[in-house]
């Protein structure tokens, strides 16, 4: 029975030699690592304005269970994450939204690769607490990682390694080390432009 990874702390470790080894486990571990490298740096310095701010009306939100203006929302806890009414959905996101929808990610992955194949994202706890929202995501990004340096460099071929979704199933389990490579970066990205914008603001 696998065991849920604990709480980590600092910043990640990164074993640089890995850009020189020819595997593609390797080139898809190294680009993991390293963009995790770079948003672990900007999360340390996430305040909670940042993570609260609402780039545009109608943002989405981490919030108060029972105060959420969506219909529909994730989250198990005390906070939830308020949930767009569809995948094209122009609303903004605020940062606490990507930290939140990156946490769930994580976490439905790992589950279902790694870990016991019984929850699913809508089972993660999110926070509207800046210390306790990037603790989150460190917990499942980390956990993550870990799984896939443990694998042996065959299995990012082997077909279903993951059940997390029907194309992960169906799929060589490299395609969704990518997806979720490709993932970080992209949220990652938006994370640190909206800190950049909050913070240009906040000297004019």
């Amino acid at each position: 029975m696998s065991t849920e990874p604990g709480p980590v702390y600092g910043s990640p470790e990164f074993d640089w030699s890995i850009l020189t080894v020819p595997t593609p486990l390797a080139m898809a571990r190294g680009q993991l690592g390293f963009s995790w490298l770079e948003l672990a740096g900007r999360l340390a310095t996430l305040t909670q304005d940042e993570l609260d701010w609402e780039p545009g009306l109608d943002a989405l939100r981490v919030v108060r269970r029972g105060t959420q203006r969506t219909p529909r929302t994730l989250g198990t806890g005390e906070w939830v994450a308020e949930w767009p009414a569809g995948a094209d959905s122009p609303q903004p996101r605020t940062i606490g939204w990507l930290v939140a929808h990156l946490t769930e990610g994580f976490f439905e992955r790992w589950e279902w690769t790694f870990g016991e194949s019984s929850a699913r994202r809508e089972d993660v706890e999110v926070s509207g607490d800046v210390t306790e929202a990037v603790a989150g995501l460190t917990r499942w990004v980390e956990a993550w990682r870990a799984g896939v340096d443990g694998l042996d460099e065959d299995q990012v071929f082997t077909v279903g390694l993951s059940q997390a979704t029907e194309i992960d199933a169906q799929a060589p389990f490299g395609h969704l080390v990518l997806h979720m490579n490709r993932e970080l970066i992209h949220h990652g990205a938006e994370i640190m432009v909206l800190q950049d914008l909050h913070r240009a603001g906040r000297r004019t």
